[in-house]
């Protein structure tokens, strides 16, 4: 088998959409379970909201 090369340790993935809203939703939770002061943005809103928008992605796309 001359010529053949080993397969790549590291393959890339492209990060779906849906993946990328939950990875979102879970920081501004953890954001928001912070004392950290926010100018009335509800940061716990907005990742409730990311997390809904994620878990419907494939009814909205499809």
């Amino acid at each position: 088998m001359t010529g053949s090369r080993p397969p790549p340790l590291i393959e890339e993935n492209n990060m779906s959409a849906q993946a990328f809203l939950y990875v979102i939703a879970v920081i501004l939770i953890v954001l928001a379970a912070l004392p950290l002061p926010t100018r009335g943005v509800s940061l716990a809103l907005l990742g409730a909201a990311c997390a809904l928008l994620a878990y419907a992605w494939p009814v909205i796309t499809a």
